[in-house]
């Protein structure tokens, strides 16, 4: 039998995004389709207090698309929820009879605070928020959901009238957009937020923020960086870099911003009152980092249809990255063993070389992946698994990677066998300079510690290390004849001492 097919549909201001998974083991979905389509139900709404004609026949157009799609790939179970625009619009409950008539697509009308829960849903599925206090934030063209919690805990659910269409069809008339214009939206979404969310309440780490504006903020900054992950998903952004970005839009007419780098055209009119509320929010939250998660409400959704269901009952209920990175192994069918030992020897040498190179725990926990993850190419042959490997990580999901994140574990384990790593190499010359360094260390680390179990036994116990005159001196420990696990640390070093600078001496008890 075929797992079960769920669909989701978020019907918002600016466009109407439907997502289908099917059910795979643990209760946990893997993506089929995702299909997006900017309706713009909200425009005119905020003059004529009404969904237009225009707008009506677009999100029924896109709405019978997706039926078929849906159809098409044997979906059972459809959960689809309208937002801001059909809350506001006097014919908003017309348009929803109507889209059921004609598509079949029961359509339920939701709050903000359903909406921010179901944003919330989402970001907890994809980050590790323990002990930390945040905003998690939603930005659609009509409102703004706002959260603020502790781990896994909410504390209070905002959800304010200041979505991109709204706020750009109220204060931004003029283009380019002149400084009094730009000054007397700033001072109104300032206020707003400060008349809502008291700023005795924070600081907060960070912002997780979902929405179209949240992902076309990424998009900008990730094309400025000249970066080439394959998604934004779980993109770190900067305020500094928040604060030059809304500069460089505000200066720009409409026509000047279709053809930035990173930015849809069809998102070019309203992408200036997004970033002034991500910028406003940042200054008064505190923070100096955006973590931007790509699904949303809509994965919110798919989420309590599987709680609805039955389905999240035999999902695990504990998750974290290495949790995350070992159920991945394992769908690639990797000897567990191995990967285990090899991040054992991994992280013995990591810490000996932590305060001398000034190595930090992120990056432990990187090589750790890394190290468990290094043989999933094989998943696909054993010839050139090492490429494999960087290709197949490089596009899983895993929880609370970013994607430089993500970029760097494949590319520590591309470099585990065979090649080092060379400008030529696409995936390594994609890195910034200080990321090209740290795959050599971390790389250098793996390679050494993969030739340590050379005969993928676990024969070393156990590795002491000592640093001094320009040499890491290594003894393998072990109950047993350790001259093949000599041998392959002694084939597999050359990248280690490369990337320290240092001699490799090893010995064995």
């Amino acid at each position: 039998m075929r797992p079960p097919r769920l669909a989701a549909i978020d019907i918002g201001t600016n466009s109407i995004r439907c997502i289908i998974v099917e059910i795979v083991e643990n209760g946990d979905f893997r993506i089929l389709d995702d299909e997006k389509a900017m309706v713009r139900l909200g425009e005119g709404l905020y003059a004529s207090g009404a969904i237009s004609g225009g707008a009506w026949e677009r999100a029924r157009e896109a709405l019978l698309r997706m039926r078929k799609i849906m159809d098409g790939l044997g979906v059972e179970t459809i959960e689809a929820v309208a937002t801001s625009a059909v809350r506001k619009a006097a014919n908003g409950a017309e348009f929803l009879v109507a889209m059921e008539r004609e598509t079949g697509i029961g359509v339920r009308l939701i709050d903000g605070e359903e909406e921010a829960e179901l944003a919330a849903l989402s970001a907890w599925h994809h980050f590790d928020m323990a002990n930390a206090r945040y905003l998690l934030v939603d930005i659609g063209g009509g409102s703004v959901e706002v959260v603020s919690a502790v781990g896994r805990h909410i504390e209070e659910i905002t959800s304010l009238e200041l979505g991109a269409v709204f706020l750009t069809e109220h204060f931004l008339a003029a283009d380019p957009i002149p400084d009094k214009e730009l000054s007397h939206l700033r001072k109104h979404i300032r206020q707003q937020l400060r008349a809502a969310l008291d700023p005795a309440d924070f600081p907060v780490r960070y912002l997780i923020g979902s929405g179209g504006t949240m992902t076309t903020i990424a998009g900008m900054v990730k094309a400025g960086r000249k970066e080439r992950y394959d998604s934004v998903h779980g993109y770190e952004v900067l305020h500094s870099e928040i604060v030059h970005l809304l500069a460089m839009l505000a200066r720009k007419t409409c026509k000047e911003r279709r053809s930035l780098p990173g930015l849809s055209p069809e998102r070019a009119d309203i992408i200036v009152a997004g970033v002034a509320v991500v910028d406003e929010l940042m200054r008064l939250s505190g923070t100096n980092l955006l973590k931007v998660n790509e699904r949303g409400i809509r994965e919110g959704l798919i989420l309590k249809s599987l709680q609805k269901h039955g389905y999240l009952e035999r999902r695990r209920t504990v998750r974290d990255w290495r949790t995350s990175v070992q159920d991945f192994a394992r769908s690639c069918h990797v000897d567990e063993g191995h990967g285990e030992q090899v991040a054992k020897l991994a992280l013995q040498l990591f810490d000996a070389l932590a305060q001398p190179f000034s190595l930090a725990e992120r990056e432990r926990q990187l090589l750790e992946a890394a190290a468990l993850l290094h043989d999933v190419g094989y998943f696909i042959s054993y010839s050139a698994h090492h490429k494999h490997s960087y290709h197949l990580i490089r596009y899983a999901s895993l929880f609370d990677f970013s994607p430089r994140e993500k970029e760097l574990i494949a590319n520590l384990a591309r470099y585990h066998r065979k090649a080092l790593p060379k400008k030529k190499h696409e995936g390594f010359a994609g890195l910034g300079r200080e990321d090209q360094a740290l795959v050599k260390r971390l790389g250098g680390i793996l390679r050494l510690a993969d030739g340590l179990d050379r005969r993928r036994s676990g024969a070393v116990s156990a590795l002491q290390c000592e640093l001094a005159d320009g040499a890491l001196r290594v003894r393998l420990e072990g109950a047993e004849d350790l001259s093949v696990e000599l041998y392959g640390g002694q084939v597999k070093g050359d990248l280690f001492e490369q990337a320290f600078g240092c001699r490799l001496e090893l010995t064995a008890t």
